[in-house]
């Protein structure tokens, strides 16, 4: 070929017009908005009428609605680990809530979402509260996530000028925040965005709101002058500052036109703390029995929803019961990622939300805490519960409830229905058996070899 012939094909190249066909498909975002401590009743979308929470009920709104939402723990730190490996936590010994100490946290054994996102090319960051140990080791940006702002313990002050929780750290160094705890975070995820808007992301933007203690800003508190219990009053302020912060991060979502490009998640770590009727934070658990701390439909079912404009049905109510583990598998498949090593207990929910797929992604969920336990197959639950993690010989009979009549777990059908009581038992006793040993107890300190 010469030279004038390879000049003008070339020039041809350059300026031949590029349709949407041959641009380069990005990768969806990904982001996950995670409550602590939110009340089962305490969002618009699950009815909810004392709290405007209209950045939350957006998401439901434009997305999909999961009525048997669950977690795989009734508290903090084993959701949190459930969720970054999609593995019920109770395979690898995180069955508790971790003290301090060099060894107590997610086992480096085990690969986080984060680290398969940052391999598949995002940039991943986490905005909150941590709760998979303190050490070193442990540290988010050892764990997969390149940015990092927040707490790494199980609760902090919301005030600046209350000190609880050790420091605020940006990547490894403390700072001192002088804005609410709850808009601090919204701003840092706004910022996040915006930094990262020209490539895909993985944000966790992971809440401390609603947990103790209870600080909520003046600004806050003046809308709220209707509520005549102090203590629900204070939870309803907090929760307002979270629902403004989600808004926040939707709106910057959408300014940036990456609104139909990302695959938002939200939920709630484990239900309302309620145990005994007498609630610790203000929360509502209504219609469910229970409360954090318990395998009753209260600790263990939670507001779930999540939203993928363009690719998702919006508005769809999705009943089958789904679990946090899921959201691992769901986007690795979104992302296009490899998981082929993960040996994932969730299962991917994108064929099941887009009608590809018919009936439920789970034929049975399984829990343990300690000496609480409970499965669900259909609408059939077998649960073992009580107060402690350790329970009393009297306890220690399980339940047998049918939640697709009575959501409340009021009606013991043990008695009449023992052939299926004895088939749930044997399903949890073989899934038990596979399962490691607490690395540590209850109160956070390592067991004894």
């Amino acid at each position: 070929m010469n030279r004038s012939l390879a000049c003008l094909l070339a020039l041809l190249i350059a300026t031949w017009p590029v349709t949407a066909a041959d641009a380069p498909v990005r990768k969806p975002n990904i982001l996950i908005l995670l409550a602590d401590d939110l009340g089962y009743a305490d969002v618009g979308f699950q009815g909810c009428k004392d709290i405007p929470t209209p950045n939350i009920d957006s998401i439901a709104k434009n997305g999909v609605r999961f009525t048997n939402g669950y977690d795989s723990g009734p508290y903090c730190s084993p959701t949190r680990a459930g969720l970054m490996t999609g593995r019920y936590q109770q395979r690898f010994g995180h069955e508790f809530n971790p003290g301090a100490g060099p060894n107590i946290g997610l086992p480096v054994t085990e690969t986080t979402l984060a680290d398969r996102l940052k391999q598949a090319g995002y940039v991943t960051g986490l905005v909150g509260k941590w709760h998979l140990g303190s050490a070193d080791k442990f540290h988010p940006q050892r764990r997969g996530f390149q940015e990092y702002f927040g707490f790494l313990g199980g609760a902090h002050a919301y005030l600046p000028e209350r000190k609880m929780g050790g420091a605020i750290l940006r990547g490894t160094t403390p700072v001192e925040e002088q804005e609410y705890l709850t808009d601090a975070f919204g701003r840092e995820a706004v910022a996040f965005i915006d930094r990262h808007q020209k490539e895909p992301f993985f944000l966790y933007l992971a809440f401390n709101a609603v947990h103790t203690p209870m600080q909520a800003a003046e600004k806050y508190l003046k809308r709220f002058d209707h509520i005549s219990d102090p203590q629900r009053r204070t939870y309803a302020a907090m929760h307002s500052a979270m629902d403004d912060a989600i808004g926040a991060v939707l709106a910057k979502l959408h300014e940036t036109g990456l609104e139909e490009n990302t695959l938002i998640f939200f939920f709630s770590d484990n239900g309302g703390p309620t145990m005994k009727g007498t609630t610790i934070n203000g929360a509502r658990n209504d219609p469910l029995r229970g409360s954090k701390r318990q395998t009753l439909e209260g600790g263990i079912r939670v507001p779930f929803v999540v939203q993928w404009k363009g690719k998702l049905p919006a508005g769809k109510i999705f009943d089958e019961p789904i679990i946090q583990l899921d959201i691992v598998p769901t986007v690795l498949a979104a992302a296009e990622a490899d998981a082929k090593d993960a040996k994932l207990d969730g299962v991917n929910l994108l064929p099941y939300l887009e009608g590809k797929q018919a009936n439920g992604p789970h034929d049975t969920l399984y829990w343990r805490f300690g000496d609480q336990m409970a499965i669900r197959r259909g609408g059939w639950k077998l649960v073992r519960y009580g107060s402690n993690t350790t329970l009393a010989a009297s306890e220690m009979t399980p339940k047998l409830y049918n939640l697709a009549k009575d959501i409340g777990e009021s009606n013991d059908l043990s008695t009449q229905e023992p052939d299926r009581a004895k088939e749930l038992q044997a399903a949890w006793d073989k899934w038990n058996a596979e399962l490691a040993k607490p690395l540590w107890g209850a109160g956070g300190k390592k067991e004894k070899e």
